[in-house]
């Protein structure tokens, strides 16, 4: 009786080749997990902690002092109809928003950023909302 197996060179070979195309496509995507840190950013500056602001300021006539105002009313607020967002808002490097009102780069009233990878203004990684 003879029974189906694979070899032990096949197994080697098998091996050979997925670490072969593990290191082409490695190389590709180290840079990617940056990119997309940086989209989501993007993306809850311009839209959603936005959305949020531009309803806070519907409500209230005026924008927030500051962005824990769109979690628990304040005696800013007169009209509140919040929550406008369920928890304290933190950029994909788990720091706050920097949140500025009167804005002095944009035009919306507001400056809303990250300070991006390295924590610190400036250095051409930080994720803003007047550009």
């Amino acid at each position: 009786m003879k029974t189906k197996a694979f070899t032990l060179i096949e197994l080697m070979l098998v091996v050979i080749i997925i670490g072969i195309l593990s290191a082409m496509v490695i190389p590709r995507l180290t840079g990617r997990s940056e990119e997309a840190r940086k989209s989501a950013a993007k993306a809850d500056i311009e839209s959603n902690l936005a959305l949020a602001l531009d309803m806070y300021e519907m409500d209230s006539g005026s924008y927030p002092s500051s962005l824990d105002a769109l979690r628990t009313k304040s005696t800013e607020a007169g009209n509140w109809k919040g929550p406008y967002i369920k928890k304290k808002p933190a950029d994909p490097w788990g720091r706050n928003y920097v949140y500025k009102t009167p804005g002095s780069h944009n035009t919306d009233s507001y400056d809303l950023y990250s300070l991006g990878k390295d924590g610190q203004e400036g250095g051409g990684d930080d994720v803003v909302n007047w550009e």
